[in-house]
Parts: structure tokens; sequence; C-alpha cells
């Protein structure tokens, strides 16, 4: 897709995923994510290379939200889904990030 000056735009696809609790972020994501990127499960995976506009909701003490831009870097059968590279994500987020993954070391 191009626009009126032949430059390239480029579609950036949204996904928005709700966790009703800290638990249930680390049984679905957290085997599956670090500080540089996140596994998504799904059905339909979109092609290696869609930027996508990333919002993790997950209900610790508060609701806190991980907000970001990604890149797909890989998708695969088994389990169904889609690697997706953290492209740029808030200072906050890199925050909450790092001390959710702290939070599940430290459970381990």
């Amino acid at each position: 897709m191009s626009n009126d000056d032949g430059q390239r735009i480029e579609k950036r696809v949204t996904i928005n995923k709700e966790f009703e609790s800290f638990d249930a972020f680390v049984h679905e994501y957290v085997t599956n994510v670090s500080r540089t990127g996140v596994f998504i499960r799904s059905k339909e995976p979109l092609p290696v290379g869609t930027e996508v506009d990333l919002t993790f909701t997950v209900i610790m003490d508060n609701i806190e939200t991980i907000e970001g831009v990604g890149q797909v870097v890989r998708v695969q059968d088994d389990p169904p889904g889609m690697g997706v590279a953290f492209t740029k994500l808030a200072k906050y987020s890199e925050d909450l990030l790092i001390q959710l993954l702290t939070l599940h070391d430290s459970d381990s």
C-alpha cells in the first residue's frame, strides 16, 4: 500500500489482551516472554514482518497495562502462534515487564 507521495504505508495490527490475574498472565505468556519480545498463541498468526500495537492488561494489586509496538519475527505451528519482537516500549511498560518477569523468577 502507498500514499500519493509513493511512500509505503505500513499497516499495523492491534493486539489487545486482558488477563484476569497475574497468574493467568504468567500461565499464558511468561513462559514465552522476555525483555525483548513475546510469543503470542494464535490459530491465525500474522505474517512475518507485520507491525503490531501491543496492549497487555494485567490485574496485580492494581490494573496495569503494558503497551508498545512490535514486529512479527517468526510464525510456528506447534503450538500455533507468532513470535513478536518489541520495537518500542514506553519506559513505564518496560519497567512493569521487568517487574513481572522478576516476580515470576522469584516464584519458580
